[in-house]
């Protein structure tokens, strides 16, 4: 503010201090008197030196009040550093700060928002690693240049003016404020695009803050599933088991224990939660096993008491069949029984497998070895199932036999009424058969009279006849089976 002298009509110039100037001028003008002459007598040398100091001397005493009112104003303003009354150019100083103020403001904002952004960004870094996600880190980086060339102009605007300097001029008030307003515009621009930005974040940065949210339980359930495995281990070794393959299976996992308790940061957050959910699985596992040890021991004795009891029934069952196959041959054909020759042979032979397989079992148990033992009891379970077929197989075929040497027309009978059941269906609502449903059910037919056809003769072929029915009740069946499939989906 440039200082400027005070004028007499200003309020900071008393006017008790202007006063003393006429008065003090007066006496020399009424010195003479109007309507009165006087004489001065004629000035010496040294008179006239008096006079002129007297005159110097007067003059000096009345510039002294007016020196003093135009020196004091001068004096409370602070040595002339700032105008009390600024005009153009303060109201100017005044638009400028207001501008800087604001556009201080909105780069406040702007950081602030950027800052939380980023805290998003990093978010989203550490757990996914889709296309999506990498596309907006990469928007991101283009953003945050974008922010800072606004930011660096915005700094520029601030140290290029000078606010607060003395001699600061309207122009230069007005340039300050011109270019900080811009200033204030662009972050705000580029605010509502980083605030645009932000929202289209919001699936992402869902899902990146659902994965963290489960990271840490995950951790801790995986933490707690190791633990409760051994704890379980050791109750089961302390009831006498030894449960060795379930100590290796959670000795594997230690390695895995060590890479969660090293965190996400060295791991990743998607590699750690897949970690710990399958260190969380795999412990639960094993925990299961060894609490269901003890009863998993006592079935397999069990088991092997039981399969041990049915292999002596079988050995004792299989021992009756050479009687039926002697009826067989005595009073059917030779194509009823030939196929059941092997059978004593083939029981007695499974049967000692059997045996052969329990004592195996029986010693995998002892030594704990439990898979092992359960394989050898399927193995023994399977060849006893075999035998029991077999050996059934002689007696069931006798009484088979024997009902349609008695009376075969109930096979036939029986056969005949599947084949019109078919007959019927295949003829509802139409006038004529459809040629797929017609044709096997009219080979059914020719077939069965073939069948019984067999029977006329002194030898007749009992099996032959009964395995001819079964055939044919089984064609009938499928077509009958088609019928309704087609006719169930609209066709």
């Amino acid at each position: 503010m440039t200082a400027t002298p005070p004028q007499p009509n200003s309020p900071s110039v008393p006017r008790a201090q202007l006063r003393p100037v006429r008065s003090a001028v007066l006496p020399v003008r009424s010195a003479v008197r109007p309507g009165r002459r006087t004489v001065r007598p004629p000035l010496t040398p040294r008179g006239a030196r008096d006079a002129v100091r007297s005159v110097r001397d007067t003059l000096t005493l009345v510039a002294l009040p007016l020196v003093a009112a135009l020196a004091l104003p001068a004096a409370f303003a602070g040595g002339g550093t700032r105008r009390w009354f600024g005009g153009r150019a303060e109201g100017q100083r005044a638009e400028a700060q207001a501008a800087k103020d604001a556009a201080a403001a909105a780069f406040y904002e702007l950081d602030t928002a950027q800052r939380d952004l980023r805290i998003s960004i990093e978010t989203i870094a550490a757990v996914d690693d889709s296309p999506a996600a990498r596309r907006a880190i990469s928007d991101f980086d283009a953003l945050g240049r974008r922010i800072d060339e606004v930011s660096h102009r915005y700094i520029q605007a601030v140290d290029a003016h000078d606010l607060d300097r003395d001699d600061l001029e309207a122009s230069a008030a007005a340039r300050a404020r011109t270019e900080l307003t811009k200033a204030k515009d662009d972050l705000d621009n580029v605010k509502r695009e980083l605030e645009r930005f932000t929202d289209g974040l919001g699936p992402l940065l869902g899902k990146a803050e659902t994965q963290l949210a489960r990271l840490a339980p995950a951790v801790e359930r995986a933490r707690q599933g190791l633990l409760a495995a051994s704890n379980a281990l050791d109750t089961v070794r302390g009831s006498g088991l030894q449960a060795d393959d379930l100590a290796a299976r959670l000795a594997a996992l230690a390695p895995e224990l060590t890479k969660l308790n090293q965190g996400a940061g060295q791991h990743g957050v998607p590699q750690t939660l897949e970690r710990a959910e399958r260190v969380a699985r795999e412990a639960g596992a094993v925990r299961a096993e060894a609490e269901r040890l003890p009863e998993r021991a006592a079935e397999i004795d069990h088991r092997l008491v039981s399969l041990r009891t049915r292999a002596q029934a079988l050995t004792t069952r299989a021992g009756q069949v050479e009687p039926v196959l002697s009826e067989l041959r005595r009073r059917f054909t030779v194509a009823c029984w030939q196929d059941l020759q092997n059978v004593p042979d083939r029981a007695a032979e499974n049967v000692r497998q059997a045996e052969l397989k329990l004592t195996e079992a029986r010693a995998a148990r002892d030594e704990q070895r439990w898979p092992d033992a359960t394989a050898l009891l399927s193995t023994v379970r399977a060849l006893l199932n075999s035998t029991d077929e077999s050996v059934s197989a002689a007696g069931d075929r006798l009484r088979r036999l024997n009902a349609v040497q008695k009376d075969p027309q109930q096979e036939i009978d029986r056969t005949r009424f599947a084949i019109r059941d078919a007959q019927r269906l295949a003829m509802a609502g139409r006038n004529t058969p459809d040629p797929r449903h017609a044709r096997p059910l009219d080979d059914s037919v020719a077939r069965l009279e073939r069948a019984i056809g067999t029977l006329e003769g002194r030898h007749p072929d009992y099996w032959h006849f009964l395995t001819e029915t079964e055939a044919v009740r089984r064609t009938v069946a499928r077509v009958v089976a088609q019928i309704r499939e087609e006719r169930g989906g609209g066709h």
